[in-house]
């Protein structure tokens, strides 16, 4: 066949030669009517990027169409198997040309609309522990929008000029995707399985929901890249649990990897923060766009399944828990990923992440983290992508598995330039613990030498105040607090700092909760996330022995219990001192009893371990 090379093609010939870094590789050609032959030369690469191509940036000329992928499962009971709405955006030339492309995917619960977020329909907090909650109002149905054939344009302007194509499908029960929100079942994982099975050909695509017309992926390599944030950043990462043949690289952003550590801390209820009262049943109404079986899927899923089983009396693990962790179906998982989330990410907190990072090395997974220091989402820059999903998607040699393994925004910095590092948790750093010494209901003393004899302190729990107003106050019993000293130098914290507290209470049961600060505290309208919090964490001490079976307490006894606080990487200034609070009723997390519940704390069985860079911590 001959080949008449248009203009971009032939500037990529001349790239050949005068940029060592380019890599081109013609595809698929196909005559024209007119008898003549074109090539698009895919990709364009340099510097280990891919390279905007002129002939994919008119969205005008991208082709889109939709389709419904049929799966392997039938969750909402009318005997044929599920399909997934699916939307694709591709170049032209990918049916002109016959050009094959590698496949940019997200999928999603959103797409089509989301439930309220009134107060009204979340889980009333006022409620004493242990004690069966009030009765919950359950959310109006959502108004499904979105018409054929987008579903969404989220990724399109992004990738598709690079020479990918892109795709988009709404969950299970979401949209025009057929079935039920299961909210974190291996339903959500094995959805976009099916999806990218069907772009290797391996399951079949139809023109509409019920019926027999075939469409068929010939436009793709069947390399996939998948990409989202929130729950749109978790569907990647179940999908990858699955080790589905065609999924090569996943960019998850702040993915929220169990549900128990979304709505539990520790065997306490919590809320995630921003969506106190929020759980799993009320993340199902918020989702639930599809219309179609609703008394179904709301009477074996919701009412049947989830409000029975999350047990918002104890907050125990059990295994309906078990069933919406991730970490319990890592055996298959290959896909290179690169993860991406905020150390004040207090909505999906960073654990979410940071808790798969030794088991996808110990994989041998190609595996990259960019973490910043602000709040929910943040993408990495967009150059540290396209290396990412050029290297692994179009195969190109541009050794993005030798770059550093972590990058982290430092705390004045944008966003957008973060600092290499060998790794994340840096390794230079190593524990270093810190003891209590009394001082309530002012502040006590945060020390690295363990004080001499025993020494105990009272707090009273009250639901009215915050913490950050408690972290603030000279004085008060409800909260204690422990300072170190000015810092001398600069301390860089990086990894997960933990926590051992001996604790009695006069009820029988109670909330823990830990902060850990940065004082003075910073109450200028200009403070970053950094200049006051430095992390967080919660526990139930009824469960001081067991995450699956919490044991009420018998009033007076002392009960130990360790437990990690979130990951962090921070560096904190020099002149500035950690405090370290403990205190009952977080208002913003927790659920909220009767105030007066007394908890004392045993300060010779209570400390702090902090992995810091370099080992040590001096203070004035």
């Amino acid at each position: 066949m001959r080949i008449k090379l248009n203009v971009l093609a032939a500037i990529a010939v001349i790239n050949m030669f005068f940029l060592p870094e380019f890599i081109a590789q013609a595809q698929n050609q196909l005559p024209q009517a007119s008898g003549k032959s074109l090539t698009t030369v895919v990709p364009v690469i340099v510097n280990g990027e891919a390279q905007k191509i002129p002939a994919f940036e008119n969205a005008e000329e991208w082709i889109k169409h939709d389709l419904w992928v049929e799966t392997g499962f039938d969750t909402d009971g009318d005997g044929k198997n599920d399909r997934m709405h699916v939307d694709v955006a591709r170049p032209r030339q990918t049916e002109t040309e016959g050009l094959r492309l590698p496949v940019i995917y997200e999928s999603s619960p959103y797409f089509a609309g989301t439930g309220s977020t009134a107060s009204q329909y979340f889980w009333n907090v006022k409620q004493e522990l242990n004690a069966d909650p009030p009765v919950r109002n359950e959310m109006p149905p959502i108004t499904r929008r979105g018409q054929r054939p987008v579903i969404s344009n989220s990724q399109t302007r992004a990738w598709i000029p690079y020479g990918f194509i892109v795709v988009h499908s709404s969950a299970p029960g979401t949209g025009m995707s057929q079935g039920c929100p299961t909210v974190g079942t291996r339903i959500e994982a094995l959805a976009p399985k099916a999806v990218i099975d069907w772009l290797n050909g391996r399951a079949k695509g139809y023109s509409t929901p019920d019926g027999n017309e075939e469409v068929k992926a010939y436009w793709t390599t069947g390399k996939v890249g998948m990409i989202g944030t929130s729950y749109n950043g978790t569907i990647p990462f179940a999908a990858a649990t699955t080790g589905v043949d065609g999924l090569e690289a996943i960019i998850p952003v702040s993915p929220n990897n169990s549900y128990y550590h979304y709505y539990r801390s520790n065997g306490l209820v919590r809320s995630p923060g921003g969506y106190l009262g929020e759980d799993v049943d009320v993340l199902y109404d918020f989702i639930h766009s599809n219309p179609d079986n609703c008394d179904y899927c709301d009477s074996v899923y919701r009412d049947n399944t989830m409000k029975k089983r999350i047990d918002r009396k104890t907050g125990d693990y059990n295994d309906f828990w078990a069933e919406r962790d991730l970490m319990n179906y890592m055996k298959d998982f290959r896909a290179a990923t690169l993860m991406a989330h905020g150390f004040n990410d207090w909505n999906v907190m960073i654990s979410h992440s940071a808790r798969f990072i030794n088991v996808l090395r110990e994989k041998g997974v190609p595996l990259q983290v960019y973490f910043h220091q602000g709040g929910h989402g943040g993408e990495p820059p967009f150059s540290m992508m396209n290396k990412w999903f050029t290297r692994y998607l179009f195969g190109a040699g541009n050794n993005v598995e030798n770059d550093p393994k972590a990058w982290i925004v430092r705390e004045k910095d944008d966003r957008l330039k973060p600092t290499p590092y060998a790794d994340y948790p840096n390794p230079d750093a190593s524990p270093v613990k810190f003891f209590l010494s009394p001082g309530a209901p002012k502040a006590g003393s945060l020390v690295t030498e363990k004080p001499k004899g025993n020494s105990y302190e009272t707090l009273v729990d009250n639901f009215s105040f915050s913490g950050s107003a408690l972290a603030q106050a000279e004085w008060t019993e409800h909260r204690l607090l422990y300072v170190t000293a000015p810092l001398k130098e600069d301390v860089h914290i990086s990894g997960t700092p933990s926590i051992t507290i001996k604790a009695s209470s006069n009820k029988p049961a109670v909330n823990l909760s830990v902060w850990l600060v940065a004082l003075p505290w910073t109450t200028a309208p200009n403070a970053r996330s950094t200049d006051n919090i430095i992390t967080r964490g919660w526990a139930d001490l009824q469960n001081s022995s067991s995450l699956s079976k919490s044991e009420p307490l018998a009033p007076g006894r002392f009960y130990e219990i360790r437990f990690d606080l979130e990951p962090d990487d921070q560096i904190i200034p020099a002149g500035k001192q950690i405090g370290l609070m403990i205190f009952s009723t977080d208002r913003e997390y927790t659920l909220w009893p009767e105030p007066g519940t007394r908890l004392t704390i045993d300060l010779s069985g209570t400390s702090l371990t902090l992995p810091v860079v370099g080992g040590r911590v001096a203070v004035e």
